[in-house]
């Protein structure tokens, strides 16, 4: 198998000597980017596994880099946050980020999210349909982290799969916002992002996202995925 190809963009000259050695030690091949419009340019000539990107950048930032990123394609993408700017974090999922992680971070925990982030573009051989969920005329696979409707794939991001695993594994009952937000952001919970989440993926499920019939909202306990 191919070493991962992970596209690194980060203004601080020393962060992208450290990750890249450290990713690289991991098996990883990288290739680092300045700023947004650096990054811009090697997105023209390198295909990549995911992408790390850092919100705080001179000119374009990360999260409007994110944006565009989303829209030309599919490419995964790891936000890098100051560890105090819970805007940062709610922004960066707007903009389709599909993790982010505060700084200061593990490496540790950095390898552990990208590598998260990239399972989703990676079909799982042999992989059964015992923890399928279905809901209306949709089916998630719980394993491979995967959202069909009819048969179509329906693109989720590595957040909103995570969120919707958390409901189809509880499908029928109540799950409370504190918990949606420690199972999908670990310690970085943040109840607002989940809101944001349930959203988006209202946008995707629901035949009209402002009356939901899939994702309700459960007054003082929370969401609730119905079948």
């Amino acid at each position: 198998m191919d070493a991962p190809h992970i596209l690194l963009v980060d203004d601080d000259e020393r962060l992208r000597q450290l990750l890249t050695r450290f990713l690289s030690e991991q098996g990883m091949q990288v290739t680092a980017a300045s700023d947004a419009a650096d990054a811009r340019r090697k997105l023209s000539y390198f295909l990549y596994d995911a992408a790390i990107v850092d919100v705080m950048m001179p000119g374009e930032n990360g999260i409007q880099l994110t944006q565009s990123i989303k829209q030309s394609g599919d490419l995964p993408v790891l936000m890098l946050t100051a560890m105090s700017e819970v805007e940062d974090r709610v922004a960066g999922l707007e903009s389709g980020a599909d993790d982010y992680l505060p700084k200061p971070f593990e490496p540790r925990e950095l390898i552990l999210r990208l590598r998260n982030v990239m399972k989703r573009t990676t079909p799982i051989a042999g992989a059964g349909n015992t923890d399928d969920a279905a809901f209306g005329e949709y089916l998630f696979d719980m394993d491979r982290l995967q959202l069909t409707r009819r048969g179509d794939v329906v693109a989720l991001t590595m957040s909103e799969a995570m969120l919707l695993k958390e409901l189809a594994r509880r499908m029928g009952e109540a799950v409370s916002r504190s918990e949606l937000a420690r199972s999908t952001q670990g310690e970085a919970a943040n109840e607002r992002s989940v809101d944001m989440l349930i959203t988006r993926l209202r946008r995707k499920v629901e035949p009209d996202a402002s009356r939901p019939v899939h994702i309700l909202t459960i007054r003082g306990e929370g969401y609730m995925l119905r079948g």
